[in-house]
């Protein structure tokens, strides 16, 4: 809906070198205000839905989703009914049953929730995910043998299995049924197993391919259940699916899936049920975050997530779905604090990797506008932390970037994201084709590589050559959409709570992004150790409001925010409220600034 001809308070260009643009035109501010007017709510919040796509007439459901009016039928889906049945079959002659998930917040939530579901019939199921670094991503078929010889009769490949073919044609040997519940891209060729749940193959047409892999697990259990039913069993005698939708949002939330349709209501109604902390392990992993007051979309992948991945990341990859699992509250205390600890050093680790890749990078772009495409790499680098670092880059400088970690023998594993506009995925895939990266793939906006060391010049001059046009142009045509204007004085915990209301924002439901028009910047000073800058806002008429800008330390953002005290300035950003010992504050999270009058 964005109008890129109509400026925001006549910013042509901020200090972040974006134009500031409507993020409603004409007619999408005139449904704004209707919807205000029809459902009694505040201006700013009808512009916020209606920016979102939300029609005046539906504004009643998009504030209360349900997952009755949004589940799709699970059928829908290819080859939904045979996993049911081969589930129900499992249940009814109480096999042993094994899961194999990947490694991340997504795949240990996929995994705790089948190992939930079957241990409410007191039937044994081992979770099996592999090491980062010694396996990599998916099923192998050592893996796969010992949990057959271990008494495996049904396995499940949950978030992975869909391009294992190599692996799932083993264990067929074995005598063991393979079911692949996942969600990523996969070609024509499926793996031989006894159902691929699969919304983005290529014959899936129920259009559910904005799930995350636990969402689909979530289906497939729904319909394990229904098909129980039809066997005869009672309701009575079936888990309680919505009570397990807290590991579902989470998964959600953290695998930055579309949070719209049904994945929007999965996460409303997950987020009550994490509110309730009746998981153990969720509950304890809370409180060693010290998250205080409600449970928020925003905690799930900067609080919680973060500490399930350093498992994944830099130690014991199934402790994340060990403690998703546990009903026992001394376990779950013992394993979040261990998670805890991993997720320090895993900070510390990535504190220090960043810091000489930023080292790095700026030497190479110098006084220029450097690469299209940032590569950097080190051979002291941990390959579990290199896609954070890569996204770290890419927030900083403005354009894609790769981070790689270099082994003793030269060969690099990497992580890149990108900006949108530019399909990094598919500049991966096609380094590998003409033989430039040894192996690679992903999506539009992230890719993993593996390359040797002496390949890394040609990568470089692939990326000046084909990509420097497009990433030029993406970068010089940056726009920032804002959804309105907001003032100190109005900014109340209350707007928030109602702006709140149309959330929970995450991918394809951003954020509301809001500029808060020529306030004095009173002051403005480094804060924490993650180059944040704290600064204090003062509107014309005297209200003051406290703002942050997160990681904005050596950035053009950070160095106006620092150097313009006292001055009047445009600030964009977003708010939050903050609560600390049951007190409640609003704060502003600045992204952007620009000068007025120029």
């Amino acid at each position: 809906m964005t109008d890129v001809k109509r400026t925001f308070l006549g910013v042509d260009r901020s200090v972040s070198g974006r134009r500031w643009v409507h993020a409603l035109d004409p007619r999408a501010e005139a449904a704004a205000a209707r919807m205000a007017q029809l459902s009694g709510l505040p201006d700013i919040v009808g512009r916020v839905m209606a920016a979102r796509g939300v029609a005046p007439d539906a504004a009643e459901a998009f504030l209360a989703p349900t997952i009755r009016e949004l589940m799709p039928d699970p059928s829908t889906l290819t080859d939904m009914d045979a996993a049911a049945s081969r589930l129900a079959d499992a249940v009814e002659r109480r096999e042993r049953v094994a899961v194999f998930g990947d490694y991340d917040v997504d795949g240990a939530a996929s995994a705790a929730l089948v190992h939930r579901y079957f241990a409410h019939f007191g039937m044994a199921c081992e979770i099996r995910i592999p090491d980062r670094i010694t396996e990599g991503y998916g099923p192998n078929p050592k893996a796969l043998r010992e949990l057959a010889d271990r008494g495996a009769s049904l396995i499940l490949t949950v978030d992975c299995g869909s391009t294992s073919r190599e692996a799932l044609a083993d264990a067929a040997t074995q005598g063991v049924d393979i079911v692949v519940l996942d969600h990523h891209q996969v070609g024509a060729e499926l793996p031989p197993a006894k159902a691929v749940v699969n919304p983005n193959r290529q014959d899936d047409l129920s259009g559910q391919g904005h799930l995350c892999a636990a969402g689909v697990v979530f289906l497939t259990l729904v319909a394990t259940s229904r098909e129980l039913r039809r066997r005869g069993r009672g309701a009575s005698e079936l888990p309680d699916l919505l009570g397990d939708l807290d590991l579902v949002a989470l998964a959600t939330v953290c695998d930055v899936v579309p949070l719209v349709g049904f994945n929007r209501a999965l996460v409303v109604r997950g987020l009550e049920i994490l509110r309730a902390r009746r998981n153990p392990g969720l509950r304890a992993l809370a409180e060693t975050a010290r998250l205080q007051g409600p449970v928020e979309a925003f905690h799930l992948g900067f609080l919680l997530g973060p500490r399930i991945n350093a498992g994944g990341r830099i130690g014991d990859a199934a402790l994340g779905s060990r403690l998703l699992t546990l009903r026992d509250e001394a376990s779950a205390k013992e394993i979040a604090d261990e998670l805890e600890l991993l997720n320090a050093e895993r900070q510390a680790m990535e504190r220090e990797m960043l810091a000489e890749a930023e080292q790095e990078i700026r030497a190479e772009i110098g006084e220029g506008d450097g690469p299209p495409i940032l590569v950097a790499g080190r051979s002291t680098w941990h390959p579990g932390i290199v896609g954070l670092i890569a996204a770290r880059l890419k927030e900083r400088f403005g354009r894609p970037a790769f981070a790689i970690a270099f082994d003793a023998g030269g060969r690099g594993t990497g992580s890149g994201r990108s900006i949108s506009g530019f399909d990094i995925g598919r500049f991966v895939r096609e380094a590998v084709a003409d033989g430039t990266l040894i192996r690679g793939g992903g999506h539009a906006m992230a890719a993993g590589l593996t390359i040797d060391r002496d390949r890394l010049a040609d990568f470089r001059l692939r990326a000046e050559t084909q990509a420097r046009a497009s990433i030029d142009a993406l970068r010089a045509d940056e726009a920032l959409a804002l959804d309105g204007a907001l003032g100190a004085r109005g900014l109340t915990v209350d707007l928030v709570r109602t702006i709140e209301r149309a959330g929970p924002y995450g991918s394809g439901h951003p954020a509301p992004v809001f500029a808060m028009p020529r306030h004095r910047l009173l002051s403005s000073a480094p804060v924490g150790t993650g180059g944040h800058i704290r600064a204090t806002l003062r509107s014309a008429d005297g209200a003051t409001t406290s703002a942050i800008a997160f990681r904005a330390a050596e950035t053009p953002l950070g160095d106006a925010l620092l150097g313009r005290r006292g001055a009047d300035v445009h600030v964009a950003g977003s708010v939050s409220i903050d609560r600390y010992q049951g007190s409640e504050k609003v704060t502003f999270r600045i992204i952007d600034l620009a000068i007025p009058g120029m």
